[in-house]
C-alpha cells in the first residue's frame, strides 16, 4: 500500500498540479497587492478614499488625495519570489533527482504486469463468473 502511494505521489503529473496551486495562489497575492496598492487608488483620485499608509506617493484630485501605496506590490512580489524557491528547492528539485533515478534504474518505478500474470487474472475472472 506504501509503494502505491510513493508511486502514486511520484507521478509528474500530481507534482506539477501541486506546484501550479501553490505559485497560483502566490501570484494571486501579487494581483491582488497591485490592484488594491495601484489600479484601485487611481480610479478613486476621482471619486475620493482614504489615503492608506506606507511607501509610495499621494495624488492630489479635486476631490481629495489618494495615496499610491507601491510598498505593498513590491513586498508582494518578494513574497513571491520566496514561495516560489521554496517550492523550487524543496518540492520540484528533488523530485526531479528522483526520477531521474528511476529513469537510470537506480530506484524501481511501479511494476508492470506481464502477459501471463494478466491472462491469468482474466482466466481467474471468467472461473470466477461461471461458477456464480
Amino acid at each position: 500500500m506504501i509503494k502505491g502511494f510513493k508511486d502514486f505521489l511520484m507521478r509528474g503529473n500530481v507534482i506539477d498540479l501541486a506546484v501550479a496551486v501553490v505559485i497560483g495562489a502566490a501570484f494571486t497575492a501579487i494581483v491582488t497587492s497591485f490592484t488594491d496598492g495601484l489600479i484601485k487608488p487611481l480610479i478613486n483620485s476621482a471619486g475620493g478614499s482614504n489615503a492608506a499608509d506606507g511607501l509610495g506617493f499621494r495624488i492630489i484630485g479635486d476631490k481629495s488625495s489618494t495615496f499610491l501605496d507601491f510598498g505593498a506590490v513590491i513586498n508582494a512580489g518578494i513574497n513571491f519570489l520566496i514561495v516560489a524557491a521554496i517550492v523550487y528547492f524543496v518540492i520540484v528539485v528533488p523530485v526531479k533527482h528522483i526520477q531521474e533515478r528511476r529513469k537510470r534504474g537506480e530506484e524501481a518505478g511501479p511494476a508492470q504486469p506481464t502477459d501471463v500474470e494478466l491472462l491469468t487474472e482474466i482466466r481467474d475472472l471468467l472461473r470466477q463468473r461461471q461458477n456464480s
